[in-house]
Order: C-alpha cells, then sequence, then structure tokens
C-alpha cells in the first residue's frame, strides 16, 4: 500500500493489538498447565486477578486483527483468482512453513506431522487464528456485491443479529444448568442442532463474520466523530464488555489453589470466548479509539509502521520466544510483572526478527507474510 493510501491508525492498532496477543500467551502460563501438564492450576487469588485484568486488557486483539483485514479488504476490489493468490502467498504458505517448524522443533512423534494434514499443529496452538481468518477470505468475494449496496440501516440490523448470536456461549451454559448436558454430544443444542447437524437457525450469521461485517461499518457509515464523543461511547462500551467479560471469568474459582482437568479451562473461559458479548463490545470500543489516532513523523515510520508491517511473521513466530522468556522469569519476580515483562521481551525479539527477516529479498516474505 502506497503512502497516500495507507490507514495509519491501522498501523497503531496491528502493533498494539500484536502486544496484546502476547500478554494474553504470557497470563496463560499462570491458569494452564502450571507445574503439571494438561491441567487447570491456580495458585492464588493474586494470580486470578492479574489473569483476569490482562484478559479484560487484551482479548479484544484477535477480533481487532479480524476487522482490520475487513477494513482493508471488504469488499473485494481484485478479481477474485487474484485476491485468492494474494491471500495463499501472504497468509498459508508462511503459516504452512510456521507450521512444519512447530512440529519439527516440539512434535513428539508421527502422529504430529500426520495432523498437519487436517489442522493446524498441537506444538503450535496459537495457529488456529490463521484457518479461521482465511475462512473470511474465502466468504469477501461471496458477499462483496452485496457489501457494496447495502445501506446502513440494513448492516446495522445484520450487526444487531450477530449480536445476539453473541450471546450464546451464555444460553448454552444455562441450558446445562437446567437440563443438564444433552445426550448426544457435549454441549447444548439450540435452534435446530441436533447430534446430525450442527448448523442451527443462527450459524451463518454467527462467529468472526460478524467482526467483518462491524469493520465494513466502521469504514462505510460510521460517523466521524470529535475525541469528545468517541470517549462518550467507547468508554461506557469497554466498561460494560469488560464486566460482562472479568465478572464470570474472576468467580469462576473460590478456593485457592485450585487444580482441575485441563477441560475445566474451556468452561472457564466462556465469558472470554471471542465470540461473546463483553468481547465485541471491548472491540468496538478500542476500535473506535484508535481511528482517531493518525500520529505520522519519526516514531511512525521508523518504528510503528515496520512493526506493523512484520506483525504477522511476529505472530507466527512468538512462541518460539515465549516460553523460554517466561522461563526465566515465572517466579523471579512478581505475577504482573511476569506477564508484562515476558511479553515485552517476547514483543521486542520478535520484531527484531521479523522486521530484519522481511527484509531478505524473496525469502522474507515467504517466511513472513
Amino acid at each position: 500500500m502506497n503512502d497516500e493510501k495507507r490507514v495509519v491508525f491501522l498501523d497503531w492498532l496491528r502493533v498494539v493489538a500484536c502486544l496484546m496477543v502476547m500478554l494474553i500467551h504470557s497470563c496463560e502460563p499462570f491458569y494452564l498447565g502450571g507445574a503439571e501438564p494438561n491441567v487447570t492450576s491456580i495458585a492464588s487469588r493474586w494470580d486470578m486477578f492479574w489473569i483476569t485484568v490482562t484478559e479484560c486488557l487484551c482479548r479484544c486483539c484477535v477480533p481487532l486483527f479480524a476487522m482490520t483485514s475487513a477494513y482493508l479488504l471488504f469488499p473485494v476490489k481484485r478479481p477474485t483468482g487474484e485476491f485468492f493468490m494474494r491471500r495463499i502467498v501472504r497468509v498459508l504458505v508462511p503459516f504452512a512453513i510456521w507450521a512444519v517448524l512447530y512440529v519439527a522443533w516440539f512434535g513428539k512423534g508421527a502422529a504430529a506431522w500426520e495432523k498437519l494434514l487436517f489442522n493446524f499443529p498441537d506444538e503450535g496452538g496459537h495457529l488456529w487464528f490463521v484457518p479461521m481468518v482465511f475462512g473470511l477470505y474465502i466468504l469477501m468475494p461471496l458477499l462483496s456485491p452485496w457489501a457494496e449496496r447495502v445501506g446502513a440501516r440494513e448492516l446495522k440490523g445484520w450487526l444487531a443479529l450477530w449480536l445476539v448470536t453473541a450471546s450464546f456461549p451464555f444460553i448454552r451454559s444455562y441450558w446445562g444448568m437446567l437440563f443438564g448436558e444433552p445426550s448426544f454430544g457435549s454441549v447444548p443444542y439450540l435452534w435446530g442442532e441436533c447430534p446430525w447437524n450442527h448448523f442451527g437457525a443462527f450459524h451463518y450469521v454467527s462467529g468472526f463474520i460478524g467482526y467483518m461485517m462491524l469493520g465494513l461499518w466502521l469504514r462505510r457509515f460510521a460517523p466521524d466523530l470529535d475525541w469528545r464523543r468517541t470517549l462518550r461511547i467507547a468508554v461506557p462500551s469497554w466498561i460494560a464488555g469488560a464486566a460482562l467479560m472479568g465478572l464470570p471469568f474472576f468467580y469462576f474459582v473460590s478456593d485457592f489453589p485450585f487444580a482441575a482437568p485441563y477441560k475445566t479451562a474451556v468452561v472457564m473461559e466462556t465469558s472470554i470466548e471471542y465470540c461473546t458479548t463483553g468481547v465485541a463490545l471491548t472491540t468496538f470500543a478500542v476500535f473506535l479509539l484508535f481511528r482517531k489516532i493518525d500520529f505520522r513523523g519519526w516514531l511512525y515510520e521508523k518504528v510503528v509502521r515496520p512493526i506493523s508491517e512484520a506483525s504477522y511473521g511476529m505472530y507466527l513466530m512468538h512462541m518460539f520466544i515465549l516460553p523460554v522468556a517466561f522461563g526465566h522469569l515465572k517466579g523471579a519476580v512478581s505475577t504482573p510483572a511476569a506477564i508484562a515483562a515476558t511479553a515485552a521481551v517476547t514483543f521486542a525479539v520478535s520484531a527484531i526478527v521479523s522486521v530484519a527477516v522481511r527484509r531478505i529479498p524473496f525469502i522474507g516474505r515467504w517466511l513472513c507474510g
């Protein structure tokens, strides 16, 4: 993208969202694993507090990346074949290379290699994001004719419907408390779902597609508000979203130290799932705030923009760095310091490496997008 067309606030947003990802991954060792593998383990209420704070501040990171892609690419302007070829080269090829590297470095046995045929590797769990966002790319050309002619009121209606679906994780939990688990399967079925059909009435308007539509609405229809009006909308939205995320998450555990099977973390994370009401509200608030940023100059050109351009590579490689940094810091400093320092070290090292690798002719783009 040339300088005249570059959307400056998205560069700042990518850099901050990338740091948010690393902060989330830096707090996860305090409740996923711990001293024993394959358990949910939390040492104290103090740890639980800082885990919750980190999640509330940073859980919007992945939706922000999805919205950034939609803001720039949707509706699609290029021919479909060209669009997909560019996405394959920039997104899927680096993903495949790093997936192989994670299995080669961390993998155990032939099963790790066989899984690469069907999914992201367990050894690089954070890579789940790439198939998800590529699924959005698949939909973009299909929905682009609609996106070109949709009106603000109609788009708001679809967004309202999507926001309803963001409450489904809570409805499933409530269903489970009232009626217990279904006889076939592990989650309560809603509105057409059953053991032989996983695609209920609202399946196609739920999930990350909502962030794609939200990015479209913000680019095409959201008014250009001044800072005062922006804050009047963003601050209450963020507070409400953080409360919906943080309170159920924080009070899930009452007695410490806490230890339970690993799958307990999935239940504990219900309120902070990426496509839930609280995360949607905080994502909307943060995106609104960053739309007001237009800081250029030396810091932007020499630091922010290069890191933004290298952010995909940073995402792909950072789990090679983070566990090493965390291993040196956990126990040596307090919980919040360990989370912040681990993320800072991981961010700095992955930024330096990714920026440098991208400057290698030909090879750099294949590795870091």
